[in-house]
Order: C-alpha cells, then structure tokens, then sequence
C-alpha cells in the first residue's frame, strides 16, 4: 500500500511538471514545429549531459523493439505539434481539456494494441467525453479556431494514447532515460526541415529562447522522463486514468500564469470529461 501510494504521488508530480507546458506553449509565439524542435533539441542535450553524469551506456539495441520505438518517436512528435496548435488556438485550459480525451482513447485501443479484453463500458465513457467536447466548442465550424484548436487536440490524445501504449511495451525492456534520450534526438532530426518553409525570425527566436529551455529541460527532459520510467508501475490504461487531475493542474497553471478564467461552459465540459475519466478509474479499479 505504501510502495502504490508513493507510485501514485510520482506519476502526480511528473503530470504536474508536463502541465506546465500548456502556459509555455501558449505564450510562446512560435511556429509550433520550431517550438517542438526546441524543446527536443533542449531536452536532448539536457538528457545526454545527465546520462554522461551518471555514466549511463548510450547503447541501444533496436534489433527487437527498433520498429515499436521509432513509430513511438514519430507518434511522439505528431503528438507535441498537433498540442501546441490546440494550445496556440483554443487557449491553455481548452487545449489541454481536450487533450485529455487521451485516457479514453488509451483505454479503448490498448485491447487492440496489445490484445487485452476489451471492456464494453468504455465506448459508452467515450460518448460523454463527446458530449464534454460539444459543450466546450461554440460552434462546429473548421473557421472558428477554437473549434480547430480542440480538434488538434483530439488527434494529439489519439497520438499520445498509442505512444504511450507502444511505450508501456518498450519501458520493460530499456530505460526511460536512455529512451528519452533517441526519442528526442530522432523528433530533432525528424523536424530539422521545418526551417526551409517555415517563417523563421532570429530575433523573435532569441528573445523566447529562456522560455525554450524550460520548456525543453523542465517540462520535457524531467517531465517526460519522470513519466516514462512510472509506466514500469502501471499499465498504459491505469496511468492514463490516474491523469485524470491534469486538466485541473493545466487550468490551474493557466489562470495563475496567463490569467486565464475559465468560462461556464469550459467548466461544464471539463467536468463532463474528467467525471468520465474518474468514472473509468473506479470501473477498473473494480475489474
């Protein structure tokens, strides 16, 4: 009981730190794909200067999980890109709200993934998390860029439910730091093109570049990691449900950095999401 509680209160920390990326990544005013470089690039270097610290191997065997790692990588990238147009788009409380419809995602497609018993009372969850959706998004119009904000959101909680699920597999096998450390460093070689077509100003750059490094070794290299290596404790379902207060850590952060007040019907439909999601929680806590 004591080693679940301690489990429990370090996935709370690592969710709080990654929460912190939602007022970063809306006062950052970058191109979401350079933001993204940045922040791996950072997280990158900060990984590689703790692993040679604690004189950790950089060797990484891709001859059984090589596949698995890569698409978690690509899955990874799509993921942080896609979340930081919902942040830049909808604001900090409804992006990350949506986002959040990640737990159901995970939950509905890891007895897909990795061929556990799927449980029918999850597609019904999913439907109020639908409803959650419909009431914070003021019109169902891709010109409304609240609307477009939260449905980057959704396709990144699709592509962080997968991730995480490849990366529960991957966890048991090597170590969340050393995975860390190739997961950033293949996002940075993977986005290194954005800059032949993307609006790129120096100055800009540089005078947001202290907000990058937090980003990058904060919120990524310590979050991320901290994050990873708890997936050893839980599977990719009970972690994501166990999230289930990171909407109000991100709104939190969001009204205390950006003075960002929540609006009624924010309230109403995070309430509607996070009751599922803790409804869900109970449901397999029972299982």
């Amino acid at each position: 009981m004591k080693n679940q509680l301690k489990n429990i209160l370090e996935l709370n920390l690592a969710l709080l730190i990654i929460a912190t990326a939602a007022p970063f990544g809306n006062y950052i005013s970058l191109p979401p794909s350079i933001t993204i470089w940045s922040r791996c690039l950072f997280a990158f270097i900060a990984i590689a200067i703790y692993m040679k610290l604690k004189k950790t191997s950089f060797k990484f065997d891709i001859s059984k999980d090589g596949r698995a790692f890569l698409i978690s990588a690509i899955l990874q990238g799509g993921h942080w890109i896609t979340y930081f147009y919902a942040l830049q788009l909808a604001g900090a409380g409804l992006g990350i709200i949506s986002l959040f419809t990640y737990p159901i995602f995970t939950t509905l497609l890891e007895p897909l993934i990795r061929k556990t018993t799927f449980n029918p009372k999850h597609l019904f969850l999913g439907l109020i998390v639908l409803l959650g959706l419909y009431i914070l998004t003021p019109e169902f119009s891709f010109g409304n860029d609240t609307t477009l904000g939260i449905g980057f959101g959704v396709i990144s909680a699709i592509f962080y439910a997968i991730r995480n699920i490849l990366m529960k597999n991957l966890v048991t096998n090597h170590d969340a730091t050393k995975l860390m450390f190739y997961q950033t460093g293949l996002i940075v070689l993977m986005l290194a093109p954005v800059f032949t077509f993307v609006d790129f100003n120096l100055k800009n750059y540089t005078s947001q570049l202290p907000h990058l490094v937090i980003l990058g070794v904060f919120t990524t290299a310590l979050g991320h990691t901290y994050l990873v290596s708890n997936f050893k404790n839980f599977s990719a379902t009970s972690a994501s449900l166990l999230s289930c207060v990171q909407p109000l850590y991100g709104s939190l952060l969001a009204f205390l950095f950006l003075n960002e007040i929540p609006t009624i019907s924010t309230v109403t439909g995070g309430f509607i999401i996070v009751s599922a999601v803790v409804l869900e929680t109970f449901i397999a806590k029972k299982n």
